[in-house]
Formats: structure tokens, C-alpha cells, sequence
């Protein structure tokens, strides 16, 4: 069989399983109502948590950063692209998330990848949580070190694995808010576990940033934790900010070796200026609670509406909410369902969750208003 013969095989196998990707354009900007094949849609797939993408603070922030700075940076941070903005970013984070330093990546999926190979040798282990997002688990098949997955938020199951090494060196990564069941690691546990048998722990908080904490500094803040000593924090800046990036946090020992190792911040350009000063705009709004606290009573808008309504769902609190269809024809019969009545719903098939699991992922924002939330139970019911 040639390649292409191949290749066209596959393409044809996804098809048949009902398991084809397919970019589907959406012709405006993003927020709560976008335009999709000419038609607009309520939108329940976006991860703008706080409904910040297209404000018009991060808006302005962006059109005063390019007529200061330009487009784009030119060069890595480490040739000449580190300019002022990103510097000041860091610096805010920091001081967002209480670590001693911050880092800036170009996203958070480039961050996930560099964090495990800059700390790690062929000699080592990184352990993480079973359902752990793709970007962490690529980092483990890119690591040199080996490489175990312990059962879904199973900390006792963590416990044996790390008792059981015999690796000079263990890393234990884990999602925050987990992007598809969106339910939330037990942080505290695991932090306490690697403090004792001194081993870091890298908590990715990509869905946990901007919506969870007395501040929304994330899931360790909710868990009254900081990333400090052997904690690592990873934080996306596109979801709940509304921007673009990442950063990691922690004490200044382990971020300095990044610097110095991190093979996706030493060989890739620093984000576009404008992106960095529309970050820090979109930092200062976090703060303010009112945002978060609208977004959490949608949340219980819904799951008291679905649960009334007889509507399954998944275990969360968070803005991720999800019904298991199981069959991945099924999840994606659903979807174009709500998609005829006016609702973007993403089905979520393998190899994004198990099999067995195919989903529609509800996302809920701070912007979508409450009849928006009720009309959609209602076309889930039916």
C-alpha cells in the first residue's frame, strides 16, 4: 500500500466512525452571539470564560500597544524580542498569582511541553493524572524521563506510584480544572504529597485561571495555596483573559532555569506586543469580582435548570459542563440538533476523551444572559 493510499484509508476510517475533524469558519468576533455559515448562533463552545476577547478595555489596549510597539516583537526573548510590555507582564503576574516570578510563553501548550523536558532526564519520571490535557501528555512522550499516569484524581494511586520510584528526580503534573469534565484537582493533597517526599508538582491551570480563587488567581488560590517551594503553576492568558499566551509561576530558582533550558521560550518569538499590554489590561478587570460572580450564578443557572429538567451532567462546578452521549454519532446528531435551533454546541469525541464518552461540552461565560441559558435547556430536553 502507498503512502497516500494510506493516508487516504485513515481519512476514510474517521468518516466512516463518525470521527472526522472538520474546521467549520465562524465570520465574526468571538463572544456569546458569532456568525457561522450565515447564520448567527448563541455560543456555548467558547472558553471566554469572562466574555473578555472582544471587549472594548482589551480592544483599546491592543490599538494604543501597536501604534506604540508595532506588530509583532521580531525575535525570541532572548535575542532582542523581550521588550518592555513583556517584562512588565511577567512582573504582574507574579504579583497576580503571589509567586516570586513569572515567565511568558507563546502559548500555553508550548509552555506544557517546555516545563517537563527543562527539569527532567532520561534518568527521571513524570507521573500524571490519567486524563491530563494533550499538551502535558506530549510533554511526557517528548520528555526523555519515563513516564506513568496514575488514575483520574486519584491521589492514594499518585501516593503508591511515587513510593514505588526509584527515579533520582519525579515531577507530578496535573490539569486544575480538567478541560473536558471540568471538574478540579485535588491540588492541596498533591501539593502536600510532593512537599514531603520532595518532588515538584507543575499544576496546569488553563481553565482554572481567571475563574477560580477569592481573586480568580486559580485553582491553588481556591485551595489556599500559592505556587511556591515545589509548586509550579502553569496559567493560559486565552481563556478567562481573553487574550493570548501563557506563563508559568513559581520561586525564582526554578523560572531562572527556564530561562536557561525551556527550549519552546528560547527558540520562539515573544508574543506580539499589543497582545502582552491587551494581557495586562484584561489583569486589572480580573480583579474585580463582579465578572466571576456572574459567571458562577450562570453556572448554577444551569446545572439547577438541566438537573430540573432531567438532563444529565457530569459532576462540575465549573463552566465546563458536559453530557455524555457515548456514541460519537450520536454526540454529533445532537450538536447539529442545537445548531438548526440556533446553538453552537461542539460534540467531543476520542481520542479527546476516552471512547465510550463522546459529549456535548457545554461552556458557560459571564456574558450569556439567563434566557439564553433556559433556551438551551429546554432544546437539551427535547
Amino acid at each position: 500500500m502507498s503512502f497516500r493510499e494510506s493516508i487516504s484509508n485513515q481519512y476514510q476510517q474517521r468518516l466512516d466512525s463518525g470521527l472526522l475533524r472538520e474546521l467549520k469558519t465562524v465570520e465574526s468576533a468571538q463572544g456569546v452571539i458569532v456568525n457561522r455559515g450565515g447564520r448567527q448562533l448563541i455560543n456555548f463552545s467558547s472558553n471566554d470564560y469572562l466574555g473578555l476577547a472582544n471587549s472594548d478595555e482589551l480592544k483599546a489596549a491592543a490599538q494604543e500597544a501597536v501604534t506604540k510597539w508595532g506588530v509583532g516583537a521580531a525575535a525570541s526573548h532572548l535575542v532582542c524580542g523581550h521588550q518592555s510590555p513583556h517584562e512588565s507582564l511577567e512582573s504582574d503576574i507574579a504579583t497576580f498569582v503571589d509567586a516570586e516570578k513569572a515567565i511568558v510563553f507563546s502559548s500555553g501548550y508550548m509552555a506544557n511541553l517546555a516545563v517537563p523536558s527543562a527539569f527532567l532526564s532520561r534518568h527521571d519520571l513524570l507521573l500524571q493524572d490519567k486524563l491530563n490535557h494533550a499538551s502535558l501528555i506530549d510533554a511526557g512522550l517528548l520528555c526523555r524521563a519515563s513516564a506513568k499516569r496514575y488514575r483520574h484524581l486519584d491521589v492514594d494511586h499518585a501516593a503508591e506510584l511515587i513510593k514505588q520510584a526509584d527515579e533520582p528526580h519525579l515531577m507530578l503534573a496535573t490539569d486544575g480544572v480538567f478541560s473536558m469534565n471540568g471538574n478540579v484537582a485535588e491540588v492541596k493533597a498533591l501539593a502536600k504529597l510532593c512537599d514531603h517526599e520532595n518532588r515538584l508538582l507543575l499544576v496546569d491551570d488553563a481553565h482554572g485561571f481567571g475563574v477560580l480563587g477569592e481573586n480568580g488567581a486559580g485553582t491553588l488560590e481556591q485551595a489556599g495555596l500559592k505556587p511556591t517551594g515545589q509548586t509550579l503553576m502553569i496559567g493560559t492568558l486565552s481563556k478567562a483573559v481573553g487574550s493570548f499566551g501563557a506563563f508559568v509561576a513559581g520561586d525564582s530558582i526554578w523560572i531562572d532555569h527556564l530561562i536557561q533550558h525551556a527550549r519552546p521560550y528560547i527558540y520562539t518569538t515573544a508574543l506580539p506586543p499589543a497582545i502582552v499590554e491587551a494581557t495586562r489590561a484584561s489583569l486589572c478587570m480580573i480583579r474585580e469580582p463582579s465578572r466571576r460572580e456572574k459567571l458562577h450564578e450562570n453556572v448554577a443557572l444551569f446545572r439547577n435548570v438541566a438537573t430540573e429538567n432531567g438532563v444529565e451532567l457530569l459532576d462540575s462546578q465549573t463552566p465546563i459542563q458536559s453530557v455524555v452521549f457515548g456514541s460519537p454519532t450520536d454526540a454529533v446528531h445532537a450538536s447539529e440538533r442545537l445548531e438548526r435551533q440556533g446553538f453552537l454546541v461542539v460534540a467531543i469525541r476520542p481520542p479527546t476523551v476516552p471512547e465510550g464518552t463522546s459529549r456535548l461540552r457545554i461552556t458557560l461565560s459571564a456574558a450569556h444572559e439567563t434566557s439564553q441559558i433556559e433556551r438551551l435547556v429546554e432544546a437539551l430536553v427535547a
